[in-house]
């Protein structure tokens, strides 16, 4: 039997307001970096067009299926205050995939921060603690599995999340840790007995990058041609993580993105050697088949798949300082706004914007960002975090 394990990260950036020079040391409130107008706009957009349509749909497929369609999700902190504040029925919607007995949610950091590759790892056991204690709250539902941001990884991580109690860790099936050896089976991490399920970067990017690309070899993608790849695939389990905007949102409905998604689980389940399980499912049917030793922190993103995303010039390391050098003295003064503000900067893709990569990885970067350039990106971020470093005026 193979598996086919379906993951969708869920997540949506506070992004920041215009912040000048000029304007340090004079902001009234933390929460006026955030700009609150484009935040909602983007949000009601992304909403109409891939979180409610994609919801109603797999619900109905699991509904149509007995369940044997089964999918997994990473709900962000900071996607779900969206959802709180804008368009609450989006929570009631996952609330009804979870309630099927289908779905499986992952734990992950809060605030879909950098605080994994912090020199001190507690803020990041902080804000997996607070992810934890929103979905307990919400869906009533305790992870067993983890998946840290953009699925970062590295020994150390792993030892950690592993010393959290959690029994398995998602990250991308690199070839650099790989070499030879499959992403379409269990390994474990080196030095502790988590077990490490690997993302298939190859099929899950033919979905998730590829799908709408007229150019490609494989257009036009079918459910059933897409199938058919999966069951030539040696293997015990095919990890498929994506983006969950994938869906309306970066390859629109005039794509035919949800008709492919539609008929996707009638075609596998045909294939009589294929199921569907949720990570927790994956993580208790298979048995790791070796070990994984990373050493040097990995990703899913851009061609390096490592954290030069992030953190690959001197802008972004400089930012990345600062923002981590802040940490203590916020939290010595125990003011929760400025404390929230913090963590909010702390979303990975605030460096994510500042990236100067070119070609393929450069055109994704701009895709998302609302920067003219990285450039001015990184001026409007680190004016922010020197008036956070300055200190700031409480409203009367």
């Amino acid at each position: 039997m193979t598996s086919v394990c379906f993951y969708f990260e869920v997540h949506q950036p506070m992004r920041l307001n215009r912040f000048s020079v000029f304007n340090i040391g004079k902001t009234e409130s933390p929460f006026d970096y955030f700009d609150n107008q484009l935040n909602e706009k983007i949000f009601h957009k992304v909403a109409n067009k891939c979180y409610l349509p994609t919801n109603k749909l797999l619900l109905d497929l699991i509904d149509q299926h007995d369940k044997k369609f089964r999918i997994s999700y990473s709900l962000t902190g900071t996607f779900i205050e969206y959802c709180q504040k804008h368009v609450p029925e989006i929570i009631d919607s996952f609330k009804d995939l979870v309630g099927t007995g289908a779905v499986d949610l992952i734990e992950e950091t809060y605030f879909h921060s950098l605080s994994g590759l912090y020199t001190d790892l507690t803020e990041f056991e902080e804000q997996v603690y607070l992810h934890n204690s929103m979905l307990k709250d919400l869906f009533r539902v305790t992870p067993k599995v983890f998946r840290n941001t953009e699925a970062i990884y590295d020994n150390r991580i792993a030892k950690k999340v592993a010393d959290m109690g959690y029994k398995g860790i998602i990250t991308e099936g690199a070839k650099k840790i790989l070499d030879w050896r499959s992403p379409n089976y269990v390994y474990k991490a080196v030095d502790n007995d988590i077990k490490v399920l690997l993302r298939n970067y190859m099929l899950s990017d033919d979905i998730g990058f590829r799908f709408s690309a007229q150019g490609w070899t494989g257009f036009p993608l079918t459910a059933d041609k897409y199938s058919s790849w999966m069951a030539q695939n040696q293997g015990d389990l095919i990890n498929l993580f994506m983006d969950y905007e994938t869906f309306g949102e970066h390859h629109w409905q005039d794509t035919g993105i949800f008709e492919f998604l539609k008929h996707l689980p009638e075609n596998v389940l045909n294939h009589e050697h294929m199921d569907f399980v949720t990570v927790r499912e994956a993580v208790e049917r298979y048995e790791p088949r070796g070990t994984i030793d990373v050493p040097w922190a990995i990703s899913w993103a851009d061609e390096d798949r490592d954290v030069s995303t992030w953190l690959g010039n001197d802008m972004q390391r400089a930012c990345f300082q600062e923002l981590q050098d802040l940490g203590p003295q916020i939290k010595k003064e125990k003011n929760q706004k400025k404390l929230e503000a913090w963590r909010k900067l702390q979303t990975s893709d605030h460096l994510y914007y500042i990236s100067t990569k070119g070609f393929e990885d450069g055109a994704v970067h701009s895709y998302f960002s609302h920067y003219d350039s990285p450039y001015d990106g990184f001026i409007n971020y680190m004016n922010i975090l020197q008036d956070f470093k300055q200190g700031m005026k409480p409203k009367p």
